[in-house]
């Protein structure tokens, strides 16, 4: 479709909506984003940011992901809003609760084994593997570059108002417009973005499904600046629980510690999210297992999301009716791979194909049942 006058109706205002709105406005496409909460109140503002160039490769994800990475970079140089874009160093790491026992107490490490390992770490923490480096592993904060690309939009000329979804309007089998809340807005296309609350648009559209893990994550501010890193941890906890929690710590002094994944009903709006203490003090334990650093702290933020995730754990962008694209399910790689997912679902809603990557494995035809 390349009418510049059509409208196309992006809902919801996570970093897959937004990213898509920005390379539809880039086109000079009219956009309107829909967003029922605030922008990136979900998992795309609670995310740990990790970017990684060759995690996927071998797998359906590789071109998406490989786009995605080199998008980062050039959108990080472009866009005017700082977002914590940085490169970084990976590792892998070991750690045991009981650490966390004598970690105030324990002087600071000297030197790393390997100078360019984290100088922060316990002692008893054992970094045993590096990941990436700065040639292929990177951060932004999400929330920050979900808001980026979103004011991005908004100055290509995006508008972006609040309210919820309820449902589709149709004319002679076409899509016309969008219900949300009690009115109705004409829409040429419509994209839903919504996270694990596509679920919903299930009664009145038919979907494959979606589903929501929820995970917990806390946020702290060390005496000490930790210095830019990603460990990926094997944690062996109080009751011999086998773990695998993740750190990053942020250019703003901020360290994001997430991990314990949880199944658990997805609420019926993101507000209605809860966190969980139990959860949040294992988290705690964690991060002083692994440095004295974090030790005794208390957290800015403790918060819960839960990521859209498929059954085949491939991400859904493609029609699903006549004007209607769906693009959700990226589960653990949202913030990384949003930016070619945005970029081949506006080529394939504004030229009726994708040209920067093959959008063939994430159709979303592949798990829809047959009508």
């Amino acid at each position: 479709m390349s009418n510049s006058s059509a409208h196309i109706v992006v809902c919801g205002a996570g970093v897959i909506g937004a990213a898509t709105a920005y390379f539809l406005t880039r086109r000079g496409a009219r956009v309107t984003i829909i967003e029922q909460d605030r922008p990136a109140c979900a998992a795309s503002g609670k995310a740990g940011g990790f970017l990684a160039l060759d995690w996927c490769d071998d797998t359906a994800l590789q071109a998406l992901a490989r786009r995605s990475f080199a998008l980062h970079a050039e959108l990080a140089a472009n866009l005017p809003d700082d977002y914590g874009y940085r490169r970084l160093q990976t590792w892998a790491a070991t750690a045991h609760a009981s650490a966390s026992h004598a970690s105030a107490s324990q002087p600071e490490r000297a030197a790393a084994p390997d100078p360019d390992q984290p100088d922060w770490l316990n002692p008893q923490a054992r970094v045993y593997a590096q990941l990436g480096d700065e040639r292929s592993t990177a951060q932004v904060h999400p929330q920050l570059f979900t808001e980026a690309l979103l004011n991005a939009a908004l100055r290509q000329g995006a508008q972006l108002l609040k309210g919820r979804v309820g449902g589709l309007e149709w004319r002679d089998k076409h899509l016309s417009g969008v219900r949300i809340d009690d009115t109705i807005m004409a829409a040429d296309q419509v994209v839903l973005a919504l996270g694990p609350w596509t679920s919903q648009a299930a009664s009145w559209l038919s979907l494959p499904p979606v589903f929501g893990l929820k995970g917990h994550s806390i946020v702290l501010k060390p005496r000490q600046p930790l210095g830019p890193a990603a460990l990926f941890v094997d944690f062996h906890g109080r009751r011999g629980e086998q773990l695998s929690p993740e750190l990053f710590s942020r250019p703003d002094g901020d360290v994001y510690i997430c991990g314990l994944p949880e199944q658990s009903a997805v609420p019926d709006q993101p507000q209605q999210v809860q966190s969980d203490p139990a959860s949040g003090a294992q988290l705690l334990d964690i991060a002083a297992a692994l440095s004295s650093n974090l030790a005794g702290l208390q957290p800015e933020r403790l918060q819960a999301c839960y990521r859209p995730v498929t059954m085949d754990g491939l991400p859904f962008l493609g029609a699903v009716s006549d004007g209607v694209y769906l693009a959700t399910g990226h589960s653990v790689w949202g913030i990384l791979n949003a930016p070619a997912s945005g970029l081949a679902l506006s080529e394939l809603m504004l030229d009726g194909q994708a040209h920067s990557i093959d959008l063939t494995p994430f159709d979303p035809i592949r798990l829809m049942n047959p009508a």
